[in-house]
């Protein structure tokens, strides 16, 4: 098991540890911006589908009810603007967490394959393919990448950490670049909903891939957009080649979605009012704190989509964690993400009104 373990990095949350003692001390209490979990209320249609099929027996499948697939691909249609999405362009996946994490193994990777993703990233693209023992690398620009050997390509737009957005020309760039050299591109769209100042485009959309799914998987959650992160949803929809084993590995894995999770998802997907319901919630957050954050003498950079704002104030992000650990605000330090954040830190929007509220005054 050790040597498993040892191909990972320290677990990056475990350092703030001290500092969120710190913000835990002040007389008001924390206001907790790091991790970026959702904290309002799972939507009650999605309770009620829940609870309806509680009484659930039997074991779920691993590419989920009909109805699930349904759910997945008019969704797809609907919202991604992608055609002609059947069942086998689907794979419901167990949270899109372990999906990120053990891609590269469930796709053969391994010693002398190589993984690319953006410089500033989500830490589980370096994750998987340490565990599959695959090369990894970061890149500014993909298509300045070195084809040979590189297999999987990770896309993130909006990106966490930092909110910036990929347009629909560098997408479709990206994409014919990535065919044209055999490279399979996974693109990280979890965020895709929550578009402030860009609209966010999927990979899907025919305008990025011309029609045509070869070579490319979407990757989508419903933690945030309809505050399921407890529920583990997500799914994948794209080219059916790579799809079809995966579904295969996941069913000798055991990888399946429990069946009231997967009720709750065709509640989720197939109502669109509580997702713009949370959008304004989301909105209304981001302009108090991103107002009080500037005027504290902070610079916001990209943040143009997604649940965080992507703050400096030109020192160590440790330098600026403890700052506002000492204010009672927790926010989660740039280099996390890549050492390319050691000045910056990450504020999520995910915290009560009532928490904003008392993070505005304390920065004031």
């Amino acid at each position: 098991m050790s040597a498993v373990s040892d191909r990972l990095p320290t677990f990056p949350w475990d350092k703030l540890e001290p500092y969120k003692k710190t913000a835990a001390a002040h007389p008001g209490g924390i206001v907790d911006l790091s991790v970026g979990t959702p904290v309002d209320p799972v939507p009650d249609l999605v309770q009620k589908a829940l609870i309806d099929a509680a009484d659930s027996p039997g074991y779920p499948t691993v590419w989920g009810t009909v109805a699930l697939r349904d759910a997945i691909t008019g969704w797809a249609e609907r919202r991604l603007g992608a055609r002609e999405v059947t069942h086998r362009h689907v794979l419901p996946v167990v949270g899109s967490k372990e999906l990120v994490a053990w891609l590269p193994t469930q796709l053969g990777l391994g010693p002398g394959d190589r993984v690319a993703y953006p410089r500033l990233a989500y830490p589980t693209y370096e994750v998987g393919a340490r565990l599959a023992r695959a090369e990894y690398e970061v890149y500014d620009d993909p298509i300045e990448l070195d084809p040979a050997g590189l297999k999987l390509l990770w896309l993130n737009s909006p990106s966490n950490p930092t909110g910036q957005v990929l347009s629909k020309d560098e997408l479709t760039r990206i994409v014919a670049w990535a065919r044209s050299h055999g490279i399979l591109v996974f693109s990280d769209e979890c965020y895709l909903e929550l578009g402030w100042e860009a609209d966010p485009v999927s990979v899907l959309h025919p305008d990025v891939n011309g029609g045509s799914y070869d070579g490319i998987v979407a990757v989508h959650s419903l933690s945030k957009r309809s505050n399921l992160a407890g529920y583990r949803a997500a799914f994948l929809a794209g080219d059916p080649a790579v799809l079809a084993p995966l579904l295969e590995i996941r069913k000798h894995g055991g990888m399946m979605t429990p069946a009231p999770t997967q009720a709750a998802v065709v509640a989720a997907l197939g109502d669109d009012t509580h997702v713009r319901e949370q959008r304004e919630r989301y909105r209304a957050r981001r302009a108090l704190l991103r107002e009080a954050l500037v005027n504290h003498g902070f610079r916001i950079e990209h943040s143009e989509a997604s649940l965080y704002l992507w703050a400096t104030r030109d020192e160590s992000c440790w330098s600026t964690v403890a700052h506002l650990a000492d204010l009672g605000i927790l926010v989660a330090p740039g280099d996390f993400y890549g050492t390319a954040g050691e000045t910056f830190v990450r504020v999520a929007l995910t915290a009560t009104d009532e928490r904003v509220r008392a993070a505005v005054e304390r920065l004031a």
